[in-house]
């Protein structure tokens, strides 16, 4: 299945941070949202909870979907101190702290005065790792690549 890069135009969907946030490992989100350093506090609404989601998949990728199997999923809502901004997170993975970041960093992203930092300073940077490893992995996948074509028969 090709991946298409994340877009760095500002600001991004919330779809597309969610995807982002949730692709990146905990320990660099936890980081980069470190850094940013925002006055913020928080309360879960619902979770962080672990619990099962259906895996659907199309053979070649165009035909009839098909129940593929089961994943772990984590999920979490927080809202802020303010009492009406709320912000969804979903991780695959029972990381209940990965699943709450991505909803805080949801959340703060909901708030004008903060959404164009998040973008800037957190999200790009996330942005550009995320496609530098996808890069990494499609050469080194490519490095082991085969075409059957040019082998020689030994007849």
């Amino acid at each position: 299945m090709k991946q298409t890069p994340l877009p760095e135009t500002q600001p991004q969907t919330q779809a597309q941070r969610q995807r982002l946030l949730a692709l990146t490992p905990r320990e660099r989100l936890e980081e980069g949202w470190a850094e940013l350093a925002l006055p913020v506090t928080h309360r879960c609404v619902r979770g962080p909870e672990t619990g099962m989601a259906m895996v659907r998949g199309r053979m070649g990728g165009t035909g009839n979907a098909f129940n593929l199997g089961e994943m772990t999923l984590s999920r979490a809502s927080v809202t802020l101190d303010d009492g009406a901004t709320l912000g969804h997170g979903w991780v695959a993975g029972r990381d209940h702290r990965h699943a709450e970041l991505i909803a805080l960093v949801d959340a703060c992203a909901h708030r004008p005065e903060w959404a164009e930092r998040i973008d800037a300073e957190l999200m790009a940077p996330l942005a550009r790792e995320l496609d530098a490893a996808r890069e990494q992995a499609s050469r080194a996948a490519a490095a082991t690549r085969v075409d059957f074509f040019t082998m020689v028969r030994g007849e």
